[in-house]
């Protein structure tokens, strides 16, 4: 699309179709990725103390740092890795979508690829960043929930059902002239 000539102002131009979106705001990079990467790190120290706890050698309190920090470690860099990819992209794309996600995604999951001690090679590593780019693009593309679309907080659920009932519900002449009255007799009343 060419720019347009001097004096005739940019939004002339603009698609019909498309309503403009609101500007986009700025995500703080930096505060963000240390709350992600403190709550990962939290989340991988509580599983480092589990694994700590299962051991069958007795090998302490501090078996939690000296033998499975790694998986504190491994937990607090996915999710570093994630949240900074991911509000990096937004700022740098300046839209909020389901790509961002996906692209923060793509390098958590490359960050676990790189963790795994059985295989450590590059098609690993990027077939984990690929699943995991896919899994989160799709589950913020579909909402972000689990349990589906979230309930309006101003609707009232008894009304609502109310009505649900009263407009599906037949009335019982209608239905025994459908169904007959005989029916269901000869079940229930067989010698």
């Amino acid at each position: 699309m060419a720019s347009p000539p001097f004096g005739i102002p940019a939004n002339r131009y603009r698609d019909a179709r498309r309503p403009e979106a609101p500007p986009y705001e700025f995500k703080d990079l930096i505060g963000s990725t240390i709350k992600m990467t403190g709550a990962m790190g939290a989340l991988g120290l509580f599983f480092s103390a589990v694994q700590n706890a299962l051991t069958r050698q007795n090998i302490g309190a501090w078996g939690v740092l000296t033998r499975y920090g790694g998986t504190t470690a491994s937990f607090a860099a996915i999710g570093g890795s994630f949240e900074f990819t991911r509000i990096a992209a937004a700022n740098l794309r300046e839209k909020d979508d389901s790509w961002n996600p996906a692209i923060g995604g793509f390098f958590a999951g490359a960050v676990g690829g790189l963790k795994c001690d059985i295989v450590r090679t590059i098609p690993y590593v990027l077939g984990l960043g690929s699943v995991s780019a896919i899994a989160q693009g799709v589950f913020d593309y579909t909402g972000g929930s689990l349990f589906g679309y979230g309930m309006d907080p101003e609707r009232d659920e008894y009304e609502h059902k109310e009505m649900l009932r009263t407009t599906r519900r037949r009335p019982l002449h209608e239905t025994i002239e459908q169904l007959g009255e005989g029916r269901g007799k000869s079940v229930l009343h067989t010698k």
